[in-house]
């Protein structure tokens, strides 16, 4: 199993942590958040580790079998750092992961086990951990709709400004798995687009893009412990009472 940590990005929120490391190395609780990463993916069944390098990429060569590079990582989204990839996304499924989050090596395997050939996984419980990070959930958390099909959960919204707590059926986590099927479906809608959005474009953009354009999005869910940590706040958080092993 191919499995890709996108890692270019230094994370302005994470202010003077990131002055000498990418965002992926910060380490929670003494270890770094991609070593917590290739845990848990090397435990689910991972046979190859690959890490889309940018900001001071020599320090992230060492932590994969392959690397990709986005040498415009300060000027381009995360859509932009995964299609550096694309030899790998063409050629078998891979699962995708966010260099700034932890999750459980069984959330990686309930993921690995999609049918869809777009999947994510969601957090059920994600309440608990919005409110413990933010005075008011709303002003971070991302609308997030889904519809049951026999007992297979699709997405139907992402990342959209929620009005209301009940536009939240859970939270999209950063792990996504695509087969070449489904990056052929993201490589040609991307096509339609002119470069500038396309260098714009976030990856809850181009899910909901995606879903808009009948691409369906299967949405595994899980309770398991996970966290993002997107600034020296949050890591404040999950290094206390919050630890990913609590």
């Amino acid at each position: 199993m191919k499995t890709l940590i996108l890692a270019a990005g230094r994370g302005s929120r994470m202010r003077h942590l990131t002055e000498d490391r990418p965002k992926g190395l910060t380490p929670l609780d003494g270890i770094p958040l991609i070593e917590r990463q290739r845990t848990a993916l090397m435990q689910a069944g991972a046979t190859e580790i690959g890490i889309v390098t940018g900001y001071l990429a020599e320090q992230l060569v060492s932590y994969g079998d392959a690397t990709f590079h986005n040498p415009r990582w300060a000027e381009t989204q995360m859509v932009s750092s995964l299609a550096t990839a694309e030899a790998w996304l063409s050629a078998e499924p891979v699962i995708v992961s966010y260099s700034d989050i932890f999750y459980s090596a069984a959330t990686v395997s309930a993921l690995a086990d999609a049918t869809a050939d777009l999947a994510i996984t969601f957090d059920t419980e994600w309440r608990s951990q919005w409110e413990g990070r933010f005075d008011d959930p709303l002003l971070d958390a991302e609308t997030f709709r889904l519809r049951d099909e026999g007992g297979t959960m699709f997405l139907t919204e992402i990342g959209r400004v929620p009005r209301a707590i009940d536009e939240i059926e859970g939270q999209y986590m950063g792990l996504l798995r695509f087969t070449p099927a489904g990056w052929r479906q993201i490589a040609d809608a991307r096509a339609t687009l002119d470069h500038k959005t396309r260098d714009a474009q976030s990856m809850t953009e181009l899910l909901d893009f995606m879903i808009a354009r009948g691409a369906r999005v299967q949405a595994i869910p899980t309770s398991d412990a996970w966290g993002e940590i997107d600034s020296v706040e949050d890591l404040a958080f999950f290094e206390g009472s919050h630890r990913p092993d609590a």
